[in-house]
């Protein structure tokens, strides 16, 4: 399993369609995922820190689990069968249960933990984005250039992919 990072929610244009992008951390492969607009706002909620002043399900299913005295230890992206991903999410004993990719993203943001990729997942799904020279950069220079730039590279990305392009 390989660990990967949440980069962000982005609206894919022009289907205005939401997907959370993915990224490994020890590579520079990435996965997309769309998802559902509810998903997208619970994963950007949780990223940006922003606590509703009633729980969504999301917060709901976390602290059922803490009143259980259970603790969810990882989420894992295990398969992707036809452009569907499916993850799981594991608990404290090993236990694990099935659940949407969105979903699991949404819940180990908030718990929060670890959230890995099967390499089968990755080999099927990551795409490369390219990066930018240190020409373009200009100077070898602080994370905030860094970020724009791996930011202005996404939106090149997203703007000629199309879900198809992950279908085999």
């Amino acid at each position: 399993m390989l660990e990967v990072e949440v980069v962000g929610v982005r609206i894919e244009l022009p289907s205005n369609q939401p997907l959370v992008l993915l990224k490994e951390t020890e590579g520079e492969r990435h996965i997309p995922i769309w998802i559902g607009a509810p998903e997208a706002s619970a994963i950007a909620f949780a990223q940006q820190g922003i606590k509703p002043p009633r729980p969504m399900t999301h917060d709901l299913l976390c602290s059922v689990v803490q009143a259980l005295e259970r603790t969810i230890t990882e989420v894992r992206l295990v398969s992707v069968q036809d452009t569907v991903f499916y993850a799981e999410l594991v608990f404290d004993g090993g236990k694990t249960v099935s659940s949407r990719a969105s979903d699991a993203i949404a819940v180990a943001l908030r718990v929060p933990c670890p959230i890995y990729c099967a390499e089968e997942v990755m080999e099927e799904a990551g795409v490369q984005i390219a990066e930018a020279s240190e020409e373009e950069e200009g100077e070898a220079g602080p994370a905030e250039e860094n970020a724009e730039s791996q930011l202005r590279e996404f939106r090149e990305f997203l703007a000629d992919v199309e879900p198809e392009d992950f279908e085999k």
